[in-house]
C-alpha cells in the first residue's frame, strides 16, 4: 500500500498519517529526513545533495527520487509506505512516475482555509518539552502553562494568521493542482476534515481500505 496524503498545512495530515502507520504497520517517509540522513552519513547521494544545499539551492527532484528509491527498498517498506510532504508539485509527481515509483492511493484531506487559520492560530507549544495544546480543542489547564512540565506556552511564528494565509496561498498555487493530476489517474479520494479528529480518522481509513 503506497500512499500520499494531500491537504493544506494544518489539515491534519500528520495526525492521520500516524494512525495509518500504526494500523497498517507501514512507515511515513519524509523526504526532508531522508536528505538530512544521507548528508549526515556522507553517502554518495548525500554528498551530491550537500553541494546544492551548501550553495543555497534546492536538491533536484531526480536526486530526491534516487534517495526515495533507496529508502523504500528497505525492509520496513515491504508492505508499503506513506509519502510525507512529497510530491508538492506536478513536476515532482511526474518525476516519481518516471523513476517507477507507483502510488496506489492519494487521500486528500479538505478543510476550509478559515478553519485552518483558526486551528493553527489557536495552537500553543511548550518551549520546554514541545507538547502542543489548542486554546479551543485541547486547552491547557492554566493559560500559557504546560500541563506536562509547567513550561511556558507560546504561539509558533509560522502559526500566526498572516503567515498561515501565506502558506495556504502557496499550497493552492503549487500543490492543490495535484488533486486533478491524481484524479485523472483514478487514484484520488477526497475526505472532508471533520471537527472531531476521530471522525476524520474514520473517513480516512474508509478511503484507504476502499477497493
Amino acid at each position: 500500500m503506497k500512499l500520499i496524503l494531500l491537504g493544506a498545512p494544518g489539515a491534519g495530515k500528520g495526525t492521520q498519517a500516524a494512525v495509518i502507520c500504526r494500523k497498517f504497520m507501514i512507515p511515513a517517509i519524509s523526504t526532508g529526513n531522508i536528505i538530512r540522513e544521507e548528508m549526515k552519513n556522507a553517502t554518495e547521494l548525500g554528498e551530491k545533495a550537500k553541494s546544492y544545499v551548501d550553495a543555497g539551492g534546492l536538491v533536484p527532484d531526480d536526486l530526491v527520487i534516487d534517495m526515495l528509491k533507496k529508502r523504500i527498498s528497505q525492509e520496513d517498506c515491504i508492505n508499503g509506505f506513506i509519502l510525507d510532504g512529497y510530491p508538492r508539485t506536478i513536476p515532482q509527481a511526474q518525476a516519481l512516475e518516471r523513476m517507477g515509483i507507483i502510488i496506489d492511493k492519494v487521500i486528500d484531506i479538505e478543510v476550509e482555509d478559515e478553519e485552518i487559520v483558526e486551528r493553527l492560530a489557536g495552537r500553543r507549544m511548550c518551549s520546554a518539552c514541545g507538547t502542543t495544546f489548542h486554546i479551543k480543542y485541547n486547552p491547557s489547564k492554566e493559560e500559557y502553562i504546560c500541563d506536562s512540565c509547567q513550561g511556558s506556552l507560546s504561539i509558533r511564528a509560522d502559526d500566526n494568521p498572516e503567515t498561515v494565509r501565506e502558506r495556504l496561498l502557496v499550497y493552492h498555487e503549487q500543490t492543490e493542482p495535484l488533486k486533478e493530476f491524481y484524479e485523472k489517474r483514478g487514484k484520488l479520494s477526497i475526505v472532508k476534515g471533520q471537527e472531531m479528529v476521530e471522525d476524520t480518522t474514520r473517513l480516512v481509513l474508509e478511503a484507504v481500505e476502499a477497493e
